[in-house]
């Protein structure tokens, strides 16, 4: 039997994500140095602002998705998000202190938070259950493209910019608005989507939440405090040797691991249990983990970079089809948006603690951490029951 294909929402959500990162990452690749080298800040400051940014997304995160489940609608809070996101970006190139920068990521990953759950909880509700990993694998291989793109820009654009910080945030403020421009004109809201019926209380969803998704959303929880941000991988390149203008990269080598295995990661766990393929890339961020912790060298800089990005494309995925698996479908922007809210809240645990073990004890100790806390990840993503007959 043939496979269905994927649906041309999919497609349009991959390159929005595709567009957003390509802005977002540029950020994301100088942030760090303009942090800590530019502004002056040390590198606990530079963790605090990443978790805070990560926490506050996480309650936009969970108010979007309830309200996108009881208003029936997606579209909406999906351009909300992209849009805030945009109009966002100027403050960076603007910021003169470590506090102005706290302010812009506070706004710009409650525009992330926004979007979120009710963009993944499209994708769901597109999508047949057969090739539902095929589909979230395939948005975040395009969403990737974007963020492997970035790091090669920021690097030309600082060459072309004469290390000029501030003028390479304005250029990647282009691409947020076309992304915008994108979802706006091509993405449409689907007829089934709207609910007619009275909304139920806002929290009412939250309750609701089965057993199944409560214990796959705490091994996310645990997981994720393994995965603190990624601005720890540039300044280890910093670290390791690299220039300012080429520690970013460490993030094109980061991303190019994402986006080679992404899709084939999803494809298979339409497959096979996702679970196995979540437990290997949970080893791989053990791994990578051990390698940077131990090593000072750019060939095994390299090497921990590859496997945290291979990480990356065998659970970013992974956990989405599970969580669109498990939740049903009435409930289904809810739980998303519950998942990321558990999940970034461990993001901000996770790179507070980063920050601090690194200024205390180095990043040797930072690593470590992190491989311990992923292991004990591992452990409890044993004990799921398997998902496969709940496909339909």
């Amino acid at each position: 039997m043939n496979r269905p294909r994927l649906p041309r929402t999919v497609w349009i959500l991959g390159f929005v994500s595709l567009l957003m990162d390509l802005s977002s990452e540029i950020y994301h690749a100088l942030l760090p140095l303009f942090v800590t080298v530019t502004l002056g800040a040390s590198v606990a400051v530079l963790g605090a602002i990443d978790g805070a940014a990560e926490a506050t997304a996480s309650f936009a995160k969970l108010a979007a998705g309830r309200l996108s489940d009881r208003h029936g609608r997606r579209k909406p809070w999906i351009l909300l998000g992209y849009g805030l996101a945009a109009v966002t970006k100027p403050l960076f190139a603007l910021a003169t202190s470590p506090a102005a920068v706290l302010g812009a990521r506070l706004v710009d990953r409650t525009a992330k938070g926004v979007r979120g759950a009710p963009r993944d909880a499209m994708i769901a509700d597109e999508t047949p259950p057969a090739i539902r990993g095929a589909a979230f694998g395939l948005r975040q291989s395009l969403d990737t493209v974007g963020a492997f793109l970035a790091p090669l820009a920021a690097v030309a654009l600082m060459w072309l910019f004469a290390d000029d910080i501030r003028a390479v945030f304005w250029v990647a403020v282009i691409p947020a608005f076309l992304s915008v421009g994108l979802a706006w004109l091509a993405l449409k809201e689907p007829a089934q989507h709207v609910d007619s019926r009275k909304p139920r209380p806002l929290l009412h969803g939250f309750r609701n939440v089965d057993g199944n998704c409560r214990r796959l959303i705490f091994v996310g929880f645990v997981f994720t405090l393994a995965r603190f941000s990624e601005s720890f991988l540039i300044l280890k390149g910093h670290y390791a040797g690299l220039s300012l203008a080429a520690a970013p990269l460490v993030l094109v080598l980061f991303n190019l691991a994402f986006l080679l295995l992404s899709y084939p990661a999803g494809a298979l766990s339409d497959r096979r249990d996702p679970r196995a393929i979540l437990a290997a890339g949970i080893a791989m961020l053990v791994a990578g983990n051990l390698v940077l912790a131990r090593t000072d060298g750019v060939a095994w800089l390299a090497a921990g970079v590859f496997l945290w990005g291979g990480h990356m494309a065998l659970t970013q995925g992974l956990f989405a089809r599970m969580i669109a698996d498990a939740a049903p479908e009435q409930l289904r922007a809810t739980t998303f948006g519950l998942f990321h809210f558990a999940t970034g809240i461990a993001t901000l645990l996770a790179s507070v603690a980063a920050g601090l073990l690194w200024d205390r004890q180095g990043p040797q100790a930072t690593f470590t951490a992190s491989a311990a806390v992923a292991a004990l990840a591992a452990l409890l993503l044993l004990s799921l029951p398997d998902q496969q007959d709940r496909r339909a």
